[in-house]
């Protein structure tokens, strides 16, 4: 795996470039990195990582601008936010700016290989309080348009929530890569939700993804 780093310490850049290959076993390697909240989408672009593990530490404009730009110019690239402090409102804000996971700075090294191998694998890395934060705002009556949904609409929702990617979505629905990005920033609306990590908690508290398990039993 090969991921960007875009945080605002060199010295905690170096150490990940020192210590990922070593607890993976060379699994994880930084292909790039860079101090620069405005430079983080073009490095990733210009990189084309797995992964960009990208700093709410970072100066002006900022780690949350820089996810935000990112997750616009390579939506395709999932991104892991980290922060230097436990916060609750950052965690649910960079998941809705398009980050995949939140994390601490302050996580061991061998966790931090895990979520990144599982943010490559479609799965949402979140602490329970950001999962919870996202519960209590996704969990009332009035949170987005489910319950007119038509079938088709429910299964891409499953979809989005069991982490398929675009292109698994596009393949899965057999339609184009593009096709199946405009119908999921639709399903996005219809939810009032900002991120597929929104959708997938929504799924959960709705039941959706109970539905398949009642089906299969």
């Amino acid at each position: 795996m090969r991921i960007v780093v875009a945080d605002e310490s060199p010295m905690f850049t170096r150490g990940l470039s020192l210590l990922l290959p070593a607890v993976s076993d060379r699994a994880v390697e930084v292909a790039a990195s860079t101090d620069d909240a405005a430079a983080a989408a073009a490095v990733v672009r210009r990189s084309a990582p797995d992964l960009a593990l990208i700093s709410l530490g970072l100066t002006e404009p900022g780690g949350m601008r820089a996810i935000a730009a990112t997750h616009r110019a390579e939506p395709q690239v999932p991104i892991l936010a980290m922060s230097p402090a436990d916060d609750t409102a950052d965690g649910v804000a960079a998941l809705r700016h398009g980050a995949s996971g939140y994390l601490r700075k302050t996580t061991e090294p061998e966790e931090l290989v895990s979520a990144l191998l599982a943010v490559v694998d479609g799965w949402a890395v979140v602490p329970p309080a950001v999962l919870q934060a996202l519960l209590r705002a996704t969990d009332h009556p009035g949170c987005g348009d489910q319950r007119s949904l038509g079938p088709e609409e429910r299964e891409l929702w499953r979809l989005v929530a069991s982490g398929r990617t675009t292109l698994g979505i596009a393949e899965q629905l057999h339609v184009s890569e593009r096709t199946a990005k405009r119908l999921v920033a639709s399903l996005l609306r219809r939810l009032r939700v900002a991120s597929r990590t929104e959708a997938a908690v929504l799924a959960g508290a709705t039941g959706l993804l109970d539905e398949d398990e009642a089906r299969g039993a």
